[in-house]
């Protein structure tokens, strides 16, 4: 008698804990598939959608790794500030796909009317220089209208930038090993073809106004052309030049500075956010055309995009060194 009492006792509490287990892991696929995710940053943790379905980004540089990643960008600033508003064409196809609306900025900050009117579920933004200043600064605000995932300042590269969204934020580990792999083999083929000019180097971007800024060293375009057998040189390192703003890759000079600084055998020019001039013009310049590189002719253009590449952008980076250094002799 005391087993046919017992026995549906057990039935019982097996069938309960087997009705729990099932349930634990209903939740969990629930938000795996469409659930919540918490990202660490540097204002904390942020809660956000684990699949989000209308995503602001507040800085163009990161757009390559958003649309790479397949996620629905609705809206997002543009490249500058004022002029004309173009989608790159690494991605365009996808931005025209997703109907991506360009939001106005200023160097003053964003523009929260119309960041609320594209009625956001995840808000993207940070990154380098004043994507960056203006996210952090306006952060409790953006806030308030979606859970907002600032991209760290820190993250220099883009191998870091893309690891941190394809990682913590959008759960695609894949795509970023994918992407760095590529990346890696066709970097170690240019670097095996090409024939790097001896002694250091220095990176020189210009705004429209003739302004010139030194790339910093140690990160951004200057570290990527290091792993290529360059030898940017360590000007930031001397502890003389400031960030032109907090984050930023890169230090203004002066005219006067201009001569004194730039000595270095090899200088790479590029445009800030605009390709606003070239080595021949400049050449046009006492100053510039009095600097050792120039001398020697080993003053080269590089396209303004490079100076904060994300992928795709580097990959186009690696075909134009190979272009320019290969020997053909």
């Amino acid at each position: 008698m005391r087993t046919s009492r017992t026995l549906p006792a057990v039935l019982v509490a097996l069938f309960t804990v087997l009705t729990l287990l099932v349930a634990g892991c209903s939740s969990s696929g629930d938000d795996d598939a469409g659930g919540e995710r918490v990202v660490k940053t540097d204002q904390g943790d942020v809660t956000i959608p684990a699949a989000p379905k209308r995503v602001v980004l507040l800085n163009y540089a990161l757009a390559g790794y958003l649309f790479d990643l397949d996620v629905p960008v609705v809206a997002m600033t543009p490249a500058v500030t004022d002029g004309e508003h173009e989608y790159d064409d690494a991605w365009a196809d996808d931005a025209k796909k997703n109907d991506t609306q360009f939001l106005p900025w200023s160097n003053d900050g964003f523009d929260m009317e119309t960041i609320l009117d594209a009625d956001p579920d995840l808000i993207i933004a940070g990154g380098i220089g004043f994507p960056l200043k203006h996210a952090t600064t306006a952060y409790d605000r953006l806030s308030e209208i979606a859970p907002t995932v600032i991209v760290s300042g820190d993250l220099t590269e883009w191998r870091d930038q893309y690891k941190f969204l394809a990682d913590d934020v959008f759960g695609q580990p894949e795509k970023y090993t994918e992407a760095v792999e590529a990346y890696d083999r066709r970097a170690a083929e240019v670097r095996d073809k090409i024939t790097v000019p001896a002694g250091e180097s220095a990176f020189l971007t210009f705004t429209a106004d003739g302004r010139a800024f030194v790339s910093i060293e140690n990160r951004g375009l200057p570290k990527e052309f290091a792993s290529l057998g360059f030898r940017p040189a360590p000007l930031f390192a001397t502890g003389k030049f400031e960030p032109y703003t907090e984050g930023g890759d890169s230090f203004a000079l002066s005219t006067e500075q201009v001569g004194q600084v730039i000595t270095q055998d090899t200088v790479f020019v590029l445009g800030f956010n605009a390709d606003v001039t070239s080595v021949n013009e400049l050449r046009k310049q006492p100053i510039y055309a009095a600097l050792p590189a120039f001398g020697k002719n080993q003053a080269y253009d590089l396209p303004f995009w490079v100076q904060r590449s994300d992928y795709d952008e580097a990959m186009r980076m690696l075909d134009i060194v190979e272009q320019k250094f290969t020997d053909t002799k």
